[in-house]
């Protein structure tokens, strides 16, 4: 009787899987046994592609004569540490009784791509069906529907030669510009660090991300502080007053003037007198009175990106450090797939989610999570998230966000604090979507005296919702804002309301005083670890509304499996500098030459848009919409058009 091998990523996985098939026995050399399976894994990357001087020893050296350096025939071996491994799972594959292959490496592009390469070098029995499991979780329930609901291996080939052609364009770009550059600018750059010899190390995301850094750094060093008067009124009388910032309009004596700064502010403090001289024994009247009720839903669910920069926010540690406990607790069983870019859920897993809230009612000893649950309960919020925000399957690619799975708990005992902290993060935002929203009384009221306008608003949470669970982090947001001398007349909203309430359309109100506010403009801020993976996401725009973020997204830097790495990479090589304490990112001296270089040889690599074009020339080859020839064709001519206008340069 013929068997069925299935191979895994890594062993802790493949011991996943045993459990969920029952197989107890046999654990052999690199592979487990029973009577119909076989589990085997990879450690990681088995195969990678080889250096030029594979091909020929000659370019071994630096020189320009042999580049640009695009192979027709790619050439692959096997990584020498883990060849132990790769000719166990060889063999295996290779064996007369397998009639049944299942790829179940991890369930993103990578994941395909470390397997596809093995298959590549391994040459499998060519009689064995080939299959792919796909998974969102790692609990039995779901490794045993990913093994039932395999599909042929064929299904994902479009997902490989996006695969394929990511590494190769990362290959290409990488060696043949980073030789250039060197070769033209190395010893420049060398004399200008103080170093014998330095060579430049550019790549597609990593150049781009870097010039990121740099022009932030340079904003900030070039930035001018101007500062600027503001106007408060002071309206009512000794028992209740208010206080409203006075802004231009077009019935302003002021519009268009050149003595503004902005809508709000003088440029020169005695204008302002001036102008308060002006409005002397002038009568106010409150012109507008809008009452209204305003809800706010809780945000969606956790994406890679978004809880990477939550936990660089909270926790002050770096995305890949947040990447490596997601995909701990992933393992455990404890959180659905990581590497996802969805914030939503997919309509058949909102269809069984009370699965994932039963669960963790009964297995996660926490009391305030407990709390929130027992509330739900005797409030009686609906579990039913259809047609809600939080499911939409068109936002889903290849996963939907992470979540609770509810399962896990034998594990959880034994995880660092830390890790049990980053947990609740994640339960906690889950929670919150089943709540109802947040309730505001809002109270906006104009006030004019002749043609000048004075505005103020009040607003008050009459029912905290979904704040409940989350309002730690909403009252960190608001002091924040305070700190930055943001929403200067919505600090004093909460004290204003009641009085506000009071007023009628038409009403002559008493002038107490006018006061100038001094008030001066801000740099922009520096990434931290965590901002600069949403910037990445959103195309090197750092988009601090949530809900623009989601509208704008869909052309990033780099994929949620790669940008934690790619941060990584640039400060391993001393590019950039991350402050260990506040993870604020600067770039060294060295990474703003490299930047200057880069600036001006190849400017394009800089560019966001264009870098995002490229991944999402990579997504429509996994979506079939263009051809792998296609996509390569298209890089080979940019590649050769770069290198044509470089050499004329020298």
């Amino acid at each position: 009787m013929g068997k069925k091998l299935l191979i895994t990523e890594k062993p802790s996985v493949a011991m996943e899987f045993a459990k969920a098939l029952k197989i107890t026995t046999n654990r052999k050399n690199g592979y487990l046994e029973s009577e119909t399976w076989i589990i085997t894994w990879c450690v990681g990357h088995l195969v990678t592609m080889s250096y030029p001087d594979k091909y020929d020893e000659k370019l071994k050296l630096w020189r320009l004569e042999t580049l640009p350096f695009i192979p027709e025939d790619w050439k692959y071996e096997i990584i020498p540490q883990v060849e132990n491994q790769f000719n166990i799972v060889k063999e295996l594959m290779q064996r007369d009784d397998i009639e049944e292959i299942y790829n179940a490496g991890d369930s993103g592009r990578e994941g395909e791509y470390i397997q596809r390469l093995v298959f590549m070098m391994a040459k499998p029995n060519p009689k064995a069906k080939m299959k792919r499991v796909w998974i969102d979780s790692q609990t039995e329930e779901e490794i045993t529907r990913g093994i039932r609901e395999a599909k042929d291996l064929s299904e994902y080939d479009s997902l490989s030669d996006s695969a394929y052609l990511r590494a190769k364009e990362d290959y290409l770009i990488g060696i043949n510009f980073s030789r250039l550059l060197s070769i033209i600018y190395g010893r420049k750059l060398a004399q200008a660090i103080q170093e014998d010899k330095a060579s430049i190390s550019v790549g597609r995301v990593m150049t781009c991300v870097l010039g990121m850094i740099v022009q932030r750094e340079r904003e900030i060093k070039n930035f001018v502080k101007t500062k600027y008067y503001k106007i408060l009124g002071e309206f009512g009388d000794e028992t209740a007053s208010f206080k409203a910032e006075w802004k231009v309009n077009e019935k302003s004596s002021l519009y268009e003037s050149p003595k503004l700064y902005n809508e709000a502010g003088f440029k020169k403090e005695q204008e302002a007198k001036d102008f308060i001289a002006s409005l002397a024994g002038k009568q106010a009247i409150i012109t507008e009175l809008k009452k209204s009720k305003q809800k706010e839903n809780a945000p969606l669910l956790f994406n890679l990106a978004e809880i990477q920069n939550e936990c660089t926010k909270r926790f002050k540690i770096k995305p890949d450090t947040t990447l490596e406990i997601i995909q701990n607790l992933y393992e455990k069983k404890l959180v659905t797939y990581p590497r996802t870019d969805a914030r939503v859920l997919s309509t058949a897993v909102a269809k069984e989610i009370s699965k994932n809230l039963n669960g963790i009612t009964r297995g996660y000893k926490d009391e305030e999570v407990q709390g929130y649950i027992k509330k739900m309960v005797e409030e009686k919020y609906s579990t039913n998230l259809i047609k809600t925000k939080y499911v939409n399957d068109s936002k889903i690619t290849d996963h939907y966000a992470i979540i609770p799975t509810g399962q896990g708990y034998e594990n959880y005992s034994q995880l660092p604090d830390l890790q049990k902290q980053i947990y609740k993060v994640i339960v906690k935002r889950f929670l919150a979507i089943f709540y109802p929203p947040a309730e505001y009384n809002k109270v906006q009221v104009t006030v004019t005296i002749e043609n000048e306008t004075f505005y103020c608003s009040g607003k008050v949470c009459v029912k905290q919702g979904f704040l409940e669970i989350l309002k730690p982090k909403i009252l960190e947001k608001s002091t924040e804002k305070e700190k930055n001398g943001e929403n200067e007349n919505e600090k004093v909203e909460d004290s204003n309301l009641e009085i506000l309430k009071t007023l009628k359309k038409g009403q002559i109100i008493a002038v107490k005083n006018f006061e100038i506010k001094e008030a001066e403009t801000s740099p922009p801020t520096r990434y931290n670890s965590g901002s600069i993976i949403l910037a990445m996401e959103n195309a090197g725009k750092l988009i601090e509304e949530e809900e623009l973020r989601e509208q704008i997204k869909g052309a990033g830097i780099g994929t949620s499996a790669t940008r934690a790495e790619i941060i990584k990479k640039l400060e391993k090589i001393r590019y950039i500098e991350i402050n260990g304490k506040t993870q604020i990112i600067t770039p060294t001296e060295k990474g703003e030459r490299i930047y200057d270089i880069v600036y001006h040889s190849m400017p394009d690599m800089l560019n966001p848009k264009l870098t995002a074009s490229w991944e999402k020339g990579l997504d429509m080859v996994a979506k079939k919409e263009i051809k792998p020839e296609e996509f390569m064709t298209k890089l080979k001519a940019y590649i050769h058009t770069k290198f044509d206008k470089l050499v004329v340069k020298m």
